[in-house]
């Protein structure tokens, strides 16, 4: 299949695994029919959390501070694969 590809890279060391597994099933649900695939990464490298789309990388917790919002990321990736979709309750912001 072709299409966008997002890469979770996680530090395996950190037991992320989890979280990164969340997430790619947080994207896949949201765009399942617009990725290609999600891959989860298992990085030795001490703290190493991205998340990266076609090799771009689009979150890191060193430089992003943290880790995502599940919302924030969906943003990120909706510009990118499918701009002006309307994401629901994510493009909403609180009590509105």
């Amino acid at each position: 299949m072709s299409g966008p590809r997002v890469e979770i890279v996680y530090c395996r060391l950190c037991n992320w695994l989890l979280r990164a597994g969340w997430m790619a099933q947080e994207l896949l649900s949201t765009f399942g029919e617009e990725l290609a695939a999600v891959t989860l990464v298992p990085d030795s490298e001490g703290g190493a959390f991205e998340i990266r789309l076609d090799g771009e990388t689009i979150w890191s917790r060193k430089k992003d501070g943290g880790f995502p919002d599940i919302a924030e990321l969906k943003r990120r990736v909706r510009d990118r694969v499918a701009p002006g979709r309307d994401l629901g309750h994510v493009d909403r912001k609180e009590g509105h």
